[in-house]
């Protein structure tokens, strides 16, 4: 089975059962601020997931493009990746467990030719507030699931959500395919390491809202949010025992191997692998249409570390040719045809990569300098101690090896003991960090949210308005508090234009203008004027919101009803967000 054949399979299964397919979005999901970047293909849903209605309805399926950075400690195993592709069915409201699981199991028993005995399942236990998901452990034994097949677990394993602590939430049920081990215990099942299991498949049951008080009280509109691995499922269908043996990274893998050949050093498989997986998710975070530089915050910096750790593995074994363009140029080859978007930013991928690679060159230089003077204070033992060992890594980008190398050449070893505790101590802080901040889920849906999506609509139409329609928008985020946002321009904006864009944005406020949404065929909502964010990202019918006079912008909502539910509208800052790329912050201030 090749990778395009999985693809059109699994599009076509479920546009045979009423579904629309819809375009992969963006990395950067649209005013999340709960994470960097998309990291399944529901994020771009959230709306109508709370009950917005979808222009393509109610039935929607698609192969949605992620990034997930939260382990990207154990990328080079034969599993982890940082980017990754979804394949996804949703129901808004539409049908519920017995349907879905019904198409899950068709598509793997009847298309992808699985033996029913090959599958195991994991359900919802219950507890004092939820009762257990009989329904679909029986909806499970009626398709012939035995029950050793059939897996109960609490919310550690078979709950979704909410993101926050009210709002949508609801049992999953995760589906696995037995690799034929043996079990390792009396007690294996899906939950264990052991690799007996691998998880192909999670259907996501919206059913509850957990309230304010704790309670959980069933929804009116209950949804389906499935998620399939596309890679994982690749994998194992071609008989392949790690992601790197499929066609995904053959080309590029060949292409590291010819660019190393006959080197002194040899380089390790997990090097090797880590290099190729993350050429591949540097190439798509750069080539996405919001065009994001490596940076010191945020997106920009999940790529910087990307890239740097790259570029940290080709030095370990004496490459100081940069080679990250050749990758990238095979990466950029292999997908440009299903992304178009890579082909289209391919001069600035590679452009991006160059200046990045002479940056930290340069840190790595100074780098050295700095391991030159903690080798010559080592004392008397001949040991480098840990907490400088860790410095060079956190502050310099060096891996352990280098620095024991480095060591070795001056007759001395370095106490590895005090590294690891070190090393340990950062990953459990990056975690939690990340636990936050890429924990996903539904972004806040309020009111005032609602208000401040408006006010970037009036904002962007503002900046065109003073500035020329040279602007375009590369991203925004929004919490309760304040709206971010970043446009195209290459110079900051004078005091004057930001007083001007100021004014042109209250003056829609004081008009009170109603805020009309109307949906539209794409071709005519861009000739009846309407911008979008990414042209050519869209589905044949789009949502249109407009204000007379001020913006007329393709959208998927939700916004305020009228502009004079904002208030006053005040820029707080005007700032470089990377190259070209200027942000706004600004605050709404209405009543409550």
């Amino acid at each position: 089975m090749t990778a395009n054949e999985l693809r059109r399979m699994y599009v076509n299964f479920f546009e045979e059962r009423g579904h629309k397919e819809i375009a992969s979005a963006s990395l950067l999901p649209e005013n999340d601020p709960t994470v960097l970047f998309t990291t399944a293909g529901m994020h771009p849903l959230v709306p109508y997931l709370l009950g917005e209605s979808h222009p393509q309805g109610r039935r929607l399926t698609d192969i949605q493009k992620c990034v997930r950075t939260g382990d990207i400690e154990e990328v080079g195993d034969d599993t982890h990746l940082t980017f990754f592709e979804m394949m996804g069915n949703w129901s808004l409201g539409d049908y519920f467990k017995e349907e879905a699981i019904s198409m899950s199991f068709d598509f793997l028993t009847n298309v992808l030719n699985i033996p029913v005995e090959r599958l195991a399942v994991t359900v919802f236990e219950g507890d004092s507030l939820v009762p257990k998901d009989i329904e679909t452990g029986t909806i499970w034994k009626n398709k012939g699931l035995k029950e050793e097949q059939i897996f109960y677990y609490g919310r550690d394993e078979n709950w979704w959500g909410p993101a926050g602590q009210t709002g949508p939430c609801g049992p999953d049920t995760e589906i696995f395919y037995d690799m034929g081990r043996p079990r390792c215990s009396a007690d294996c099942g899906p939950s264990c390491k052991c690799g007996k299991y691998v998880e192909i498949w999670n259907n996501v049951f919206m059913q509850f809202k957990k309230e304010a008080d704790g309670s959980f009280k069933e929804l009116e509109q209950k949804n389906v949010d499935t998620g399939m691995g596309f890679e994982r499922v690749l994998t194992i269908f071609n008989g392949k025992t790690n992601v790197y043996d499929t066609e995904l990274f053959v080309p590029v893998m060949t292409c590291l191997n010819n660019l190393i050949c006959g080197l002194k050093k040899e380089m390790s498989v997990r090097d090797k692998r880590i290099i190729c997986e993350h050429i591949r998710a540097v190439c798509f975070i750069l080539g996405d249409s919001r065009k994001i530089s490596p940076s010191n915050t945020e997106q920009g910096y999940i790529l910087r570390r990307l890239i740097r750790r790259m570029i940290r593995l080709f030095k370990k074994a004496g490459i100081d040719h940069n080679f990250l363009c050749d990758l990238a140029r095979v990466i950029i080859g292999q997908y440009k045809d299903i992304y178009m978007e890579l082909g289209e930013n391919e001069d600035f991928i590679a452009d991006q990569l160059q200046k990045e690679f002479e940056l930290f060159t340069k840190t790595l230089d100074a780098g050295l300098k700095k391991a030159g003077k903690y080798l010559e204070s080592v004392g008397a033992n001949g040991i480098l101690d840990g907490g400088s060992a860790f410095k060079l890594y956190d502050t310099y980008g060096f891996p352990i090896e280098f620095t024991c190398e480095l060591a070795q050449e001056k007759g001395y070893s370095v106490d590895l003991e005090e590294f690891q505790n070190k090393y340990s101590e950062h990953q459990i802080k990056s975690r939690k960090g990340a636990g936050e901040k890429f924990r996903g889920g539904l972004a806040d849906n309020s009111i005032q949210t609602a208000r401040l999506h408006t006010a970037t609509h009036l904002l962007n139409g503002a900046l065109r308005r003073v500035l020329g329609d040279e602007v375009y928008q590369r991203g925004s985020n929004i919490t309760p508090e304040r709206l971010r946002f970043d446009f195209s321009f290459n110079r900051k904006v004078t005091e004057k234009e930001l007083a001007e864009i100021s004014r042109i944005v209250n003056e829609a406020i004081e008009k009170k203008i109603e805020v009309s949404m109307k949906e539209m065929e794409i071709e005519e909502a861009y000739q009846a004027g309407a911008i979008g964010v990414f042209s050519g990202k869209y589905e044949e019918k789009v949502k249109v919101y407009s204000i007379p006079g001020y913006s007329k912008e393709i959208c998927g909502g939700p916004h305020a009803g009228n502009t004079g539910e904002l208030g006053a509208f005040k820029i707080i800052k005007e700032e470089a967000s990377s190259a070209g790329v200027r942000r706004i912050k600004a605050v709404i201030l209405c009543e409550a």
